[in-house]
């Protein structure tokens, strides 16, 4: 049968078919993104020191204003910065972006490409076009890449952008369609390439509802094509009495990962700090037995110290033996089976 199966994949002419026992090319996860957040990372794999998974989509969806550009724009940073020689595709439709905001963000600007695009039509030509020239390249000499829509939710259609051109007051009903069929034939793409894609996108208040729901826009096609949709929501981090940031407050509410329903907090700076690498670790660590609390502080290292103080030396604080103890309480939290 080992024969037959081998000449099956050999006559199909299909370079990403294999055994599974050999792995499947655009299905296996065998790395991921640092998103610059531990906590962040614990979330959407389980893991501290994993991410975002390396050849899928994830979503982060939120209301208006939730940070969630600047949430991407962290990740970005991370990425760049754990991959000298890679580079970023960031297909821009808020017109939100200029130079001055992406390199006080500590973002190498000659490493990114900013795609600026108005329907989904575009977006599918273009990314597709991009994914396609990648794969042609010799698989050794290609470069990590990674790919950002910011956002889904402010895309047009061709129709609709016809239709305002000609003053026709008609609600364009094809756009959850044309969504579904571009993430149809990009997704696989995606995973071919082994290219993480982060999208944007917005949620609405569901009517109707018994309780309060919030519900991800654009129909059903970035939920089927996402591996983990995150939901930020968000109040305001403050110095004295200067907004530095926003704590973001984070829910898996789909993930192949971890626990879907899941929830995290992690702080976003909104200068060239980006996400706080530590913020959220106390909070598990005391939860799992990790640290105890006295009063108002956290015992470690034999003494009793103020959650701000190990927050602001966390290296002094956060020992490789420390980090080991919070990686078991991580998977224990968040992954199936525990």
């Amino acid at each position: 049968m080992a024969t037959f199966l081998d000449n099956v994949i050999k006559d199909s002419g299909n370079e990403f078919a294999s055994i599974v026992s050999d792995g499947v090319a655009a299905g296996d996860v065998t790395s991921f993104v640092d998103t610059g957040s531990y906590i962040f990372n614990a979330v959407v794999s389980g893991s501290l020191f994993g991410g975002i998974p390396s050849n899928k989509v994830t979503a982060l969806a939120g209301e208006s204003s939730t940070g969630k550009t600047f949430f991407a724009l962290s990740v970005v940073r991370s990425f760049l910065s754990n991959h000298p020689t890679g580079g970023v595709i960031y297909f821009e439709s808020e017109s939100a972006l200029s130079k001055d905001m992406i390199e006080t963000r500590g973002i190498d600007s000659k490493r990114m490409v900013i795609f600026p695009v108005a329907t989904i039509e575009e977006f599918r030509t273009q990314a597709v076009r991009i994914v396609d020239k990648y794969l042609k390249e010799p698989k050794e000499s290609r470069q990590p890449m990674m790919f950002v829509l910011d956002s889904l939710g402010m895309l047009s259609t061709t129709k609709e952008m016809e239709d305002i051109s000609n003053d026709k007051q008609v609600r364009d009903m094809t756009k959850s369609q044309l969504i579904k069929g571009a993430f149809r034939v990009l997704t696989l793409k995606l995973g071919q390439a082994g290219i993480p894609m982060i999208v944007t996108n917005h949620t609405y208040d569901v009517i109707g509802s018994y309780v309060p729901m919030k519900e991800m826009g654009g129909g059903a096609g970035l939920k089927y094509a996402a591996s983990t949709i995150i939901y930020l929501s968000k109040s305001k981090e403050k110095d004295g009495t200067d907004v530095v940031g926003n704590i973001i407050k984070c829910e898996a509410k789909k993930s192949r990962f971890t626990q879907e329903g899941s929830k995290v907090a992690t702080r976003l700076f909104f200068d060239e700090r980006g996400l706080d690498r530590y913020y959220g670790l106390l909070e598990l660590g005391e939860k799992h037995g990790v640290f105890k609390r006295v009063g108002n502080r956290i015992a470690v290292g034999g003494s009793n110290v103020y959650p701000k103080s190990i927050l602001s030396d966390p290296e002094k604080y956060f020992t490789d033996e420390v980090m080991a103890k919070l990686e078991e309480a991580a998977r224990a939290e968040f992954t199936y089976g525990s």
